[in-house]
């Protein structure tokens, strides 16, 4: 039968959904635009025939932006606040690392403001994350970070540092431009600059949205995003897109249902950009996971991304539907341990990343105010659509092959790919 996939493809359900969520405005973790994302979500998944949806609270570690500058010479030059960071001002000697690689921070950066960039180049073989680049200034003795982006067009990066045991981070840390970095860098390397930020720290509460699909059964595939984005922008490809798709989704197959042998839990995590909160909290207390298929920056681009992270069965569901539709899915067979599958993946559990080939290095408008509704196109989240229910359905199979390995084979996988040093320096280390 095909008929779903006409109805897929004319359906608005879940595009109409991700209008409301970027219509919001600020989905910060804890804020009362999350809430209001969450309640939404739960809403949409209620109307399209779901089972028990409900929102799961649970408390975290509030942050609230005020001001921030960059202060060089007798100028305040444009930043915002990475989220989590602490309150206060740092002054030292600026000193420029570069794309701040593990070896740029072997010397003495005590009393240091120092300068990062938010890419890496192609010959390093692995992504470095921003919580490791500032948690090598903190180790090496810095007094202040500064994460400049790679991206042209006055666009300051955010993204959060912290751990969970110190959820607020120890130095002052800014995002700018990569103008205003360039600046800083030819200009003011050597020099005395200082950095301030004001934020507030609150307790807060945040949520996830739980519901299920198809037979009782008693495990489950976990479809998942994360509700959540940064303050700065729409949050529309990250991840405003991933939760629409979920509800999408959810209307599918709520009409394939006796197409499911297995259950499929959706879960739309609240506070994933302050260190997989919500994800964490849902992992620690459920006994019924069989595979996550977890949907982070779905639709910015027309062709599907997943990382598979080594897991045969994950890996076959993909290149089943992509032959299937003659359609090219590019299949990674690493973990990223960056998303809300990772808290599963930890455990041993089946997880992929399903984001997009975009063309872009790194998160190209991701974590800046320019990610916003009109860098997506319908046509591409209808097509994914499409892919990806069939994607589910492959993956609630009875015989799918979706074995647990041991936390052991995880951690020497990570070790393999030279992750280990830099999930142990940010806390993220569970092994």
């Amino acid at each position: 039968m095909t008929e779903w996939i006409g109805d897929a493809f004319t359906s608005d359900v879940g595009w109409s959904h991700l209008e409301r969520l970027v219509d919001i405005g600020d989905r910060m973790a804890g804020s009362p635009g999350e809430r209001e994302a969450l309640e939404a979500t739960r809403d949409a998944l209620e109307n399209v025939g779901v089972r028990d949806a409900h929102i799961d609270p649970f408390p975290i570690q509030g942050w609230i932006r005020g001001d921030s500058a960059v202060y060089a010479g007798d100028r305040a030059l444009d930043s915002i606040a990475l989220p989590r960071s602490p309150a206060g001002s740092a002054e030292g000697r600026l000193v420029d690392l570069g794309d701040g690689l593990p070896a740029d921070f072997d010397r003495d950066l005590s009393g240091a403001v120092v300068l990062v960039s938010s890419t890496v180049p192609d010959h390093v073989d692995r992504f470095i994350h921003r919580r490791e680049k500032y948690y090598r200034a903190v180790e090496s003795g810095a007094a202040g970070f500064v994460f400049r982006n790679h991206v042209p067009g006055q666009l300051p990066p955010t993204g959060s540092v912290g751990t969970d045991e110190s959820p607020i981070g120890e130095i002052p840390a800014v995002g700018v431009s990569k103008e205003v970095g360039a600046r800083l860098a030819r200009r003011f390397a050597g020099e005395e600059v200082a950095v301030r930020v004001d934020c507030e720290t609150p307790d807060a509460d945040s949520g996830t949205v739980h519901a299920d699909i198809g037979p009782a059964t008693d495990e489950a595939v976990y479809l998942t995003s994360h509700v959540d984005a940064h303050d700065v922008a729409e949050g529309a490809v990250d991840n405003g897109a991933g939760t629409a798709m979920v509800v999408e989704l959810a209307r599918v197959l709520t009409e394939r249902a006796d197409e499911l042998e297995t259950r499929v839990h959706l879960a739309c995590f609240g506070s994933e950009e302050v260190g997989l909160v919500g994800s964490g909290h849902a992992a620690d207390r459920a006994d019924d996971v069989r595979a996550v298929c977890n949907l982070d920056g779905v639709c910015g681009g027309r062709t599907l991304k997943t990382h598979v992270g080594g897991f045969d069965g994950l890996a076959a569901a993909f290149e089943t539907v992509a032959e299937r539709y003659d359609h090219p899915v590019t299949v990674v067979p690493e973990h990223l341990p960056h998303s809300d599958h990772w808290p599963f993946v930890a455990r041993g559990l089946p997880g992929c990343m399903v984001s997009a080939e975009t063309g872009d290095r790194g998160r190209g408008w991701g974590h800046t105010e320019a990610d916003t509704l009109d860098k997506l196109d319908p046509r591409t989240f209808r097509e994914q659509t499409i892919l990806l229910a069939d994607v589910v359905v492959e993956l609630a199979r009875d015989d799918a092959d979706l074995a647990p390995v041991s936390r052991e084979a995880i951690a020497a996988a990570l070790d393999a790919q030279g992750e280990a040093e830099g999930m142990k320096l940010t806390g993220d280390w569970p092994f």
